[in-house]
């Protein structure tokens, strides 16, 4: 699929675009993943929570975790989309460690991206880990 990144680069089909947008932000650095987002970005991180950029992302995961990294499974472009328009999904699991220190691994996310012309027009976010929280304060059992 012949897809442009706005900033004249190499073409990159949505998928890659995704891939290296998530490459960069789990570094964290959310400034070079923002090469890969259009301005207007929106964004609906965990528990419906609107963002407007990836440094958004990086501080709520910074107060939620002593750190993050996502284990991509796999990436899927949804059948039928075009260079104006695609979707793709990212599957798999995070691991790190809450602010305590106690690590944790195998916690699902699912994250769905629209992009369009190259870029990342829009971002949900979707992750167990406000379900392994409730458990680790007693209010849940899995």
């Amino acid at each position: 699929m012949d897809t442009s990144i706005s900033q004249g680069g190499p073409a990159l089909d949505p998928a890659a675009v995704v891939d290296e947008f998530l490459r960069l932000v789990m570094i964290p650095d959310p400034q070079s993943a923002s090469r890969f987002t259009a301005p207007d970005i929106r964004i609906r991180f965990t528990g419906n929570r609107p963002m407007h950029a990836p440094a958004d992302t990086s501080a709520f995961n910074a107060r939620r975790y002593a750190w993050v990294k996502k284990k991509i499974e796999r990436t899927e472009t949804v059948a039928g989309g075009t260079p104006e328009e695609t979707v793709v999904y990212s599957l798999g699991t995070l691991y790190g460690a809450w602010p305590d220190g106690t690590a944790f691994e195998g916690n699902r996310y699912v994250d769905r991206y629209v992009v369009r012309h190259g870029l990342i027009v829009q971002m949900d976010v979707w992750n167990d880990s406000a379900e392994w929280l409730l458990v680790r304060a007693g209010l849940a059992v899995l």
